[in-house]
């Protein structure tokens, strides 16, 4: 759910916000969050340990605690109940506080649909809840998943941003065919884990920052456009006033549409499809 602004401002123009309904709260307010899982975040601000700037258009913002979540959801067989559905700075997905029945809290990445209240766990067995967690060898096939794993164990690195998710398309051989958000088809160990549901906060790419100011509070600077700039600085540059005559290129003369910059050394023998087919 999007929110709109009545443009008593020129900022509020073209501003559109998501609405944060998903998120547990205490009275107005937003829950706080669990302290023992903050870590201190130090902003390199795009520097190297040289100081020379490596990622350009980064700096400043505000400040931010790194909160700690279980990509692995090793905790096998032992329940746990959601507190809280929480906002992260750091992703783009909301996070869950899960209340373990042993004494333990963790954060997960919340799905879709999750409150506060839901009964969610990781075993090799029914139910098939959302934000519950198992094998890929034990789903049912079209089951919908996110946060899955690439080696056993290993913890969780696709689909994780808001509003993903893949499916589970076939098993056979001791691996999983998943069907990615992207359209590629690809394999995947079937003892790595999945979780159930499809990320939260679905409606972000929706949301329009509407003035420059909001996104240097995101730690964002402003970016110049190429043919701004003079030919010294970037490919584009240069000229008698504007033209578009230029293949785009980064500032370091690599092509930017349609030009592959996959490593050689990376294997595609675990893709069954081509997101490009």
């Amino acid at each position: 759910m999007t929110k709109k602004f009545r443009p008593v401002t020129p900022s509020q123009r073209h501003l559109v916000l998501t609405s944060n309904a998903e998120l547990t709260r205490v009275g107005r307010a937003t829950v706080s969050p669990h302290k023992p899982l903050l870590v201190k975040k130090q902003s390199t601000g795009g520097r190297n340990h040289h100081g020379h700037i490596t990622c350009r258009h980064r700096g400043s913002g505000h400040k931010k605690f790194y909160r700690v979540i279980d990509f692995k959801r090793d905790k096998e067989n032992i329940p746990a109940v959601v507190a809280s559905v929480e906002y992260d700075p750091n992703r783009s997905a909301h996070i869950a506080l899960l209340n373990y029945s042993d004494g333990e809290k963790r954060y997960i990445l919340a799905p879709q649909g999750l409150k506060a209240g839901d009964k969610v766990s990781t075993s090799e067995e029914p139910p098939f809840d959302i934000g519950c967690c198992m094998k890929l060898k034990y789903m049912p096939l079209g089951s919908v998943v996110h946060n899955i794993e690439m080696h056993p164990g290993r913890g969780g690195k696709l689909v994780r941003s808001a509003g993903l998710s893949a499916q589970l398309m076939a098993r056979s051989g001791g691996y999983a065919t998943i069907k990615m958000p992207s359209g590629e088809v690809r394999l995947v160990n079937d003892d790595c884990k999945a979780t159930f549901g499809a990320v939260s906060n679905a409606e972000r790419n929706l949301r329009m920052e509407g003035k420059a100011g909001r996104m240097r509070w995101k730690g964002v600077r402003p970016t110049v456009r190429g043919t701004a700039m003079n030919p010294v600085d970037h490919p584009h540059g240069g000229g008698e006033g504007k033209h578009n005559g230029y293949i785009p290129q980064t500032p370091w003369a690599k092509y930017t549409k349609g030009f592959r910059t996959r490593a050689k050394k990376k294997s595609n023998k675990w893709i069954v499809k081509d997101r490009r087919k």
